[in-house]
């Protein structure tokens, strides 16, 4: 049974709006699919985007650091009321993977970067510098394509894929795994799970892909964290807008009386040398 997490210990709405990172204005407009003719690669991803250099007080001294939690299975998953851990995917993204690192660091709390296998191996120092800093770092494929429309011998030469690129890359296993555009199926969970990877869900969406402003960005998710009162908050590393964004939602969190929850996996990590012989083999089952 594929391992998943979720602050409520489900899977979240087959919303729309969880499907995509790359929808380019307001939800007035409908957002892009995996589907629609825009730019895809992650190559893509690291173009500069013109925003306001907007920073909250980080002063401290700061009272947002949670508990840490260790999980091998949903069942170790159980967040309590004013508990959120912070999910970024698809980078590294030089320069705004570091800025975020750096306002994580201010606050005292972790993360936890979903990384896309071609941005690790473009690159690595920033990578390694997200391992070093003591976030907790999983895989979201090699190319960020959408599995669902793949079949299942490619997409799941893809998980590998991006897996061993991501592992490499850090010197060390990955144990989380997140589904781009969260567009799974119940035979490739099933599948993930198998390699011993837990798949993270998403319970709320900051929608930064959206072209709005960074306070947008926090207004909206906070306005979905008071009515779930915890969760995995999804944003992307990719944005400057996130990074922009991200000094106030934290004081808003702290301020708020939330805690962030540092997340790990209970389990034996593997060097990256060993990974590639292990591959060929886990994804024959």
């Amino acid at each position: 049974m594929s391992l998943s997490l979720a602050g409520c210990a489900t899977k979240p709405a087959n919303d729309a709006s969880l499907k995509t990172s790359f929808a380019e204005e307001e939800p007035h407009h409908k957002p892009f699919k995996a589907s629609d003719p825009i730019d895809m690669e992650p190559t893509k991803w690291a173009g500069a985007e013109l925003e306001t250099r907007e920073t909250g007080d980080t002063g401290g001294p700061h009272h947002l650091v949670g508990r840490t939690l260790e999980v091998s299975s949903l069942h170790d998953l159980k967040l309590s009321d004013k508990e959120v851990i912070l999910s970024f995917d698809d980078g590294p993204a030089p320069g705004k993977t570091e800025r975020i690192l750096s306002t994580l660091d201010k606050f005292g709390v972790k993360a936890t970067f979903m990384m896309v296998g071609e941005m690790a191996e473009a690159h690595p120092a920033t990578a390694r510098k997200v391992f070093a800093d003591g976030d907790t770092i999983g895989s979201h494929t090699f190319r960020h394509p959408d599995l669902d429309k793949m079949s299942f011998d490619m997409a799941m030469a893809e998980i590998a894929r991006g897996e061993h690129a991501v592992a490499k890359v850090i010197g060390t296993d990955v144990s989380f795994f997140r589904f781009p555009y969260l567009a799974d199926s119940k035979r490739l969970r099933t599948a993930v799970a198998m390699r011993d990877l837990v798949v993270m869900d998403v319970d709320i969406d900051s929608k930064d892909y959206f072209n709005s402003k960074p306070s947008a960005v926090v207004t909206r998710t906070m306005d979905q964290l008071h009515k779930r009162g915890r969760g995995i908050i999804l944003m992307h590393d990719i944005h400057q807008r996130t990074a922009t964004m991200l000094p106030t939602l934290l004081a808003r969190l702290e301020s708020e009386g939330y805690k962030v929850v540092t997340l790990k996996y209970k389990g034996t990590f593997a060097p990256a040398t060993n990974l590639i012989a292990q591959a060929s083999l886990r994804v024959l089952r």
